[in-house]
């Protein structure tokens, strides 16, 4: 299965270690500007309600990874690779205690990566604007 968002092994300690300091109940999101730039954020779950048209494209570390529909419609072609570089958060994340960050980068899909995901997604109603899974 292609995975549209992707964790470095340094992010899923990350992870690891804010699950042991807050909870598993960690859920992500990709921000897109304002005061956080366009950083993912990890908030405790609750503190974050998907609004209608926010994505699920996948998870990493087994929390939920989110991303608005206006986003995916710019992001699809290509999956998100989660890792971390030293530095504070900007924001809300709970990573900023720890003197990390989490970032995203991207890179192309390969064709055969392309076409695995066309055949996973066909049928699915990706684009609903209900929390959807995607």
């Amino acid at each position: 299965m292609v995975e549209r968002v992707i964790a470095t092994a340094e992010a899923l300690a990350l992870i690891e270690q804010l699950k042991a300091r807050y909870g598993t109940a960690l859920v992500f999101y990709q921000s897109h500007g304002c005061c956080d730039g366009s950083s993912p954020m990890c908030y405790l779950e609750g503190e974050l309600v998907p609004g209608r048209y926010d994505l699920c494209i996948g998870q990493i570390g087994n929390c939920p990874f989110y991303v608005s529909e206006a986003q995916f419609a710019h992001l699809q072609q290509r999956p998100l690779v989660i890792g971390v570089t030293p530095g504070s958060a900007a924001g809300f994340s709970l990573e900023g205690p720890e003197g990390l960050c989490f970032v995203t980068r991207s890179r192309a899909y390969s064709a055969e990566e392309w076409r695995q995901l066309q055949a996973q997604s066909s049928g699915s109603n990706a684009m609903s604007g209900k929390s959807t899974s995607v």
